[in-house]
């Protein structure tokens, strides 16, 4: 009930508040509710057309004419006082025949609204954003957004024709939160929220929360569920669980969907994606895809790494439905996901999360700490609980309500450090005086402790090119928590080996050495990644020197060298094939490579080889310390070999790689107390194009009183040989 005097005075006032846009909450105005006139109680419905002079709703089944009580397009009809909110329909603006928004309570608890202000509601996405539902028996879609500084937030959408006069929310106090229920509308309606400033500007932002976008360059927001796809991969998902702590194999292949392939120039659907992906991965044995973004973003020529929509996967190819059909499928053929995930910045597009309540408040408001000159991006504030929240939430969204098997985040370099890519005056020094992100340690804390608590087996993967310590190590121990580093490092000393003329290599021995010096400091993960074949840089096939026999020779010999060295495994797209072209984001890669043999040849080879990694434990049993690794010889530099033992519970091979093409017929290894030896690899083999300089026979080399001291082998040329050996 509503205590007034005189009660004309106080609905002229809220009237003209609510039309002009000022009024924070009106269901206090709108809507079923009790009044008092002259000492007489009686119950009213109240509406909001602004525009019109006659409007009609259904009351107990029958059409009936409100009257109309303030110029600004209100109008009122009395009902009985046992009338509620289930007994009349209003009309919305497109002519649908539904509840009334105004008549009901809120959606959102204030237990709800406390976790949020806490940081700490980690089922956010299930509560903001917008959600089909059954409320109070009414069938509709919830609508909440967080706007703490917003002097009016109004949904709009069709069914209102994008008036924000029209359905203005109610703000949930303290919170920040705005809220409204719309009943009758359904999946797939278009919508947006039109927000009023403080200063009274007005802008026109698409949903935070939104699990689907329109198709760019269209930015609506679109009503989607998430819940109701009947997941069938339990049996991959248990298994992931179960080898959470186990030591095992990892072959990562990076794709970018929308270049992957096309049909017609045109991007495939998720689904179609997913049935062809999936063979291909199973063909080459890798046992991951790690997908770059496929949040929503408006730009593709940002890959994806300027997200607009956080919780929608791209429309480019399809609905979330079909995104989780995608997951499903993957998941069905035994291959994991991996998403590429941007918490460290977004982009400054009108429609999307900057200044989005006409204040910093994603962002930082100080330009020093919330606006990145590399990228020419907005910066999220680590620092607000409310931000932190969102971007968990996040994170547990793709793994949990998606199924995702991993994370990895991006540029995380760029959040650890204030003055990243920033000249001096240019970045705000931490409270002690340095230059590392206190906030962002933290939030990578918070977000992988929570994580692995909520969802085990999965795998939280660093992109950070530092040296900043820890990354991979435990939270408890004082580290950040992830589960591995990309190795940075290796894969610039290792490219920069191999773009060097194979006479000079001999001078740039320490290249290849130098990694293996803090190569168990951190988890790695060893990368030849998409960063590596755009800008200039050429494709890897491209960066070999010499003829064409020795380019292929020489990627055959990269692969197989990742392949050999201790850390996980990482391949961008179109290496596997030989790719000429630097990688374009607009084409698909250049499947027609593999007509020519010297293409299927190498593709057969990283086949063959990802092949040889599973079954042999020895390559990844102990990656992350010193008891899988053990140098035989390093410093024959001039003739750029080098040799090594990866060892397993009691397998040995020894690993032989010759950077040169010059072929050693009888090349000797001291490795002493040897009983036998196998050529049990050769990426010199005829079939992968190579010269077919293999071995049968591999002599012992032995002193007088029978003790060997090392072996003896055809070296060769521009070829990695594995060996199985018995001591």
């Amino acid at each position: 009930m509503i205590s007034m005097e005189p009660i004309e005075t106080y609905l002229n006032t809220e009237c003209e508040r609510l039309s002009f846009g000022d009024d924070h909450d009106p269901h206090a105005l709108l809507g079923l509710h009790f009044c008092t006139k002259e000492g007489i109680t009686q119950r009213v419905v109240r509406l909001f057309r602004p525009g019109a002079s006659q409007v009609y709703f259904e009351l107990f089944g029958s059409i009936v004419e409100a009257k109309k009580t303030h110029d600004e397009g209100f109008f009122e009809y009395p009902v009985p006082t046992t009338a509620t909110a289930l007994d009349y329909r209003v009309y919305h603006q497109n002519g649908l025949l539904a509840q009334d928004p105004y008549a009901f309570l809120p959606t959102l608890s204030d237990f709800d609204c406390y976790l949020f202000g806490q940081g700490v509601h980690y089922q956010l996405y299930q509560k903001l954003g917008a959600h089909p539902t059954v409320h109070n028996q009414i069938p509709g879609v919830r609508f909440a957004v967080w706007a703490p500084s917003a002097k009016r937030v109004s949904l709009v959408g069709d069914f209102n024709f994008w008036n924000g006069r029209m359905n203005p929310m109610r703000s949930l106090g303290g919170s920040g939160i705005w809220e409204i229920f719309i009943p009758g509308l359904t999946v797939g309606a278009k919508y947006k929220f039109e927000i009023k400033s403080q200063a009274g500007e007005i802008a026109l932002k698409s949903d935070p929360y939104a699990f689907y976008s329109e198709l760019r360059p269209s930015t609506a927001s679109i009503v989607a569920s998430t819940e109701s796809f009947p997941w069938t991969d339990d049996e991959w998902l248990n298994q992931r669980k179960d080898q959470a702590q186990k030591a095992t194999p990892l072959l990562i292949y990076e794709v970018h969907l929308g270049s992957w392939k096309r049909e017609n120039g045109q991007f495939l659907n998720y689904r179609k994606l997913a049935v062809e992906l999936a063979e291909h991965c199973k063909k080459m044995n890798f046992t991951h895809v790690e997908l770059m973004p496929i949040q929503e973003h408006p730009l593709d020529e940002s890959w994806g790494y300027q997200v607009s929509g956080f919780y929608a996967p791209t429309s480019r190819h399809g609905s979330p439905e079909d995104f989780q059909w995608f997951v499903n499928h993957l998941h069905r053929e035994g291959i994991g996901i991996i998403l590429d995930w941007v918490p460290g910045h977004f982009p400054t597009d009108a429609f999307s999360i900057g200044r989005f309540d006409g204040t910093a408040l994603y962002e930082h408001e100080d330009k020093r700490q919330g606006f990145h000159p590399h990228w020419n991006t907005f910066i999220f504030n680590f620092g607000r609980k409310e931000v932190v929240n969102f971007l968990i939430a996040n994170a547990l969204y793709w793994l949990q309500q998606m199924h995702i098997d991993g994370l990895r985040v991006d540029a995380v370099a760029s959040m650890l450090y204030l003055d990243y890519g920033r000249n001096k005056g240019e970045w705000i020094p931490n409270k002690y005086g340095g230059h590392e992100n206190l906030e962002a340690i933290e939030f990578f804390k918070h977000l992988n402790s929570v994580v692995h608590e909520k969802v085990p087996g999965i795998l939280m993967i660093a992109e950070e090119s530092t040296s900043f310590a820890g990354v991979s190590h435990p939270v408890v121990n004082g580290g950040l928590g992830f589960d591995l580093k990309w190795n940075m490092g290796w894969m610039n000393d290792t490219l920069r080996y191999f773009s060097t003329d194979m006479l000079f290599r001999h001078y740039h021995q320490n290249d290849l050495t130098f990694g293996l010096l803090y190569a168990f400091s951190e988890r790695f993960l060893l990368v030849l990644s998409h960063d590596e074949v755009v800008h200039g840089k050429k494709s890897l096939l491209g960066k070999m020197p010499g003829d064409f026999w020795q380019q292929f020779a020489n990627m055959r010999l990269l692969y197989s060298y990742m392949i050999c060295q201790p850390g996980k495994k990482l391949l961008f797209m179109g290496g596997e094939i030989g790719q000429w072209n630097e990688w374009n984001c607009k084409s698909e890669i250049e499947w027609f490579l593999l007509k020519f043999p010297i293409h299927s040849g190498l593709q057969t080879l990283i086949q063959e080889l990802n092949r040889f990694y599973l079954d042999h434990s020895s390559l990844w049993e102990h990656d992350f310390d010193y008891t899988g690794f053990e140098w035989v010889d390093f410093r024959d530099s001039q003739n750029s070999v080098v040799c090594y033992l990866r060892k397993g519970y009691g397998h040995f091979l020894l690993c032989v790689h010759n950077f040169t093409p010059v072929f050693h017929s009888h090349y000797t290894i001291n490795l002493g107390n040897v009983t036998s030896i196998q050529e049990i690899f050769n990426t010199d083999a005829i079939h992968y194009g190579g010269s077919g300089k293999q071995n049968q026979n591999i002599r012992i080399l032995k002193t007088f009183e029978g003790n060997s001291y090392g072996v003896e082998i055809a070296l060769a040329p521009l070829a990695t040989q594995i060996f199985e050996v018995v001591f």
